[in-house]
């Protein structure tokens, strides 16, 4: 997010949208191949709606070619937009992956998650958090 208003105030927004349009097809294509590997992994596990394989590997073989004309014809915007999602990388291994924290960096993560939730009026019912549901 930070690297991202870092962005829209220095280049425009042309830019910005080619940043994330690599990005959105990255993750579509990434979500595709989990699909396929708890296919393939996991053939019993329940699912409520179930394609026939074709129709992802198809949906690959042409995220590959728009992925791979995307690196060839404008590799700046698509190394901008891989460094934009490395930059959640350490925020991911403070909040997710380190397990056992000091508790002034488990308040620090607390009160700034309360602020984005207040900021973008996302909040919790009463009852409880998202580990309950």
């Amino acid at each position: 997010c930070l690297a991202t208003l870092i962005i829209m105030l220095v280049g425009d927004t042309y830019t910005l949208i080619n940043y994330v349009s690599f990005i959105n097809y990255l993750c579509y294509g990434v979500t595709i191949i989990g699909l396929i590997v708890l296919r393939w992994k996991k053939p019993k596990i329940f699912r409520p709606i179930k394609v026939n394989l074709l129709v992802p590997i198809t949906y690959l073989a042409f995220w590959a070619f728009l992925l791979i004309f995307s690196l060839y014809s404008e590799p700046v915007v698509c190394g901008v937009g891989l460094i934009i999602i490395l930059t959640g990388v350490p925020v991911f291994f403070l909040g997710v992956y380190w397990r056992n924290k000091p508790k002034s960096v488990n308040r620090l993560i607390e009160s700034v998650t309360c602020w984005g939730q207040k900021l973008c009026f996302v909040v919790y019912p009463q009852g409880g958090g998202a580990e309950e549901e």
